[in-house]
């Protein structure tokens, strides 16, 4: 069978599709195998366990994320923006593989620079291509929302520049670790989107989430928003204070690649602000790599 085996090995989890010959999803596979969960020297134990079966039948296979870190697979050094398609296949860091008859690559990450300072990202740059690929577009901004969020400016098929932002970080360590986590429920509730949009629009209009914060508590004290409610409004202000340092015009277009819970929450945001979404889910991965395989010899 002609096709690609396709890989997103994470750093707390392991997907996987077999793509067949016309770029076709045949069959999806996940596994919370992350790379931190692989002892060291048991890549390709682990890719013959899980995926022996599928290698057999394919003949590449292509993986993006964190196993092309120091702590993964085999290193694949960061490849400079801006940066093409033809600029990440030039760089594919090449293996060995258990069955000779398939080649294995991984697929480098991205880095750029501000102020002399470095920013980092491995996995959402196969999801932003595969993203423009998806929507038939070369030119675009993109959030990527999750634990440190990236926001990605696309030119004419290339990842220009990107920012990183500690947002889903910050609100664990502030959920979980800080005085705030006193006057929080144990666990959350479904989103209350009046509360998440309560705490984005007070971010908006202030200055730092170093004093938005302290909110929660105060809110809270003097019974101003019931306990329930508070972890939606927490999240609209860290997610707020991401979106306010964002150079956004109003009317503009955001292409938002995420879950639909986190999605969704980014529409709501985003539209404070007067931006349109529109939203790519888990395929963009799959498409991404199936793009860049197209690409090679």
């Amino acid at each position: 069978m002609s096709g690609l085996l396709a890989l997103d090995w994470g750093t707390t989890s392991l997907r996987g599709a077999m793509i067949d010959g016309e770029g076709r999803v045949v069959e999806e596979r996940a596994f919370a195998t992350g790379i931190l969960a692989v002892p060291p020297g048991g890549f390709p134990t682990v890719f013959e366990d899980l995926f022996g079966d599928w290698a057999a039948l394919m003949p590449l296979c292509l993986i993006s994320g964190m196993a092309g870190s120091k702590q993964g697979w085999a290193l694949a050094p960061y490849c400079a923006c801006p940066a093409g398609f033809a600029d990440v296949a030039g760089n594919l860091r090449w293996i060995e593989a258990g069955q000779a008859s398939l080649r294995i690559a991984i697929v480098p990450g991205l880095s750029c620079e501000h102020d002399g300072v470095p920013d980092v990202m491995r996995g959402e740059e196969v999801q932003v291509f595969g993203a423009l690929a998806l929507l038939d577009i070369s030119d675009a901004t993109m959030v990527l929302p999750g634990t440190h969020s990236k926001w990605v400016r696309a030119r004419d098929g290339s990842i220009e520049d990107f920012r990183s932002f500690m947002t889903g970080e910050f609100y664990a360590l502030l959920r979980q670790h800080s005085i705030l986590s006193r006057t929080l429920p144990a666990e959350d509730d479904e989103l209350d989107e009046a509360a998440f949009s309560q705490g984005v629009t007070h971010a908006l209009r202030s200055d730092s989430l170093l004093q938005t914060a302290f909110s929660v508590r105060t809110l809270s004290l003097f019974d101003r928003m019931p306990a329930q409610a508070a972890p939606s409004y927490l999240s609209g202000l860290v997610i707020g204070e991401e979106l306010r340092a964002q150079p956004l015009d109003a009317g503009a277009d955001v292409v938002v690649m995420g879950s639909a819970a986190l999605t969704r929450r980014y529409e709501l945001a985003l539209a404070q602000r007067g931006i349109r979404v529109r939203a790519v889910g888990s395929q963009a991965s799959w498409q991404g790599l199936w793009a860049l395989s197209q690409t090679l010899d």
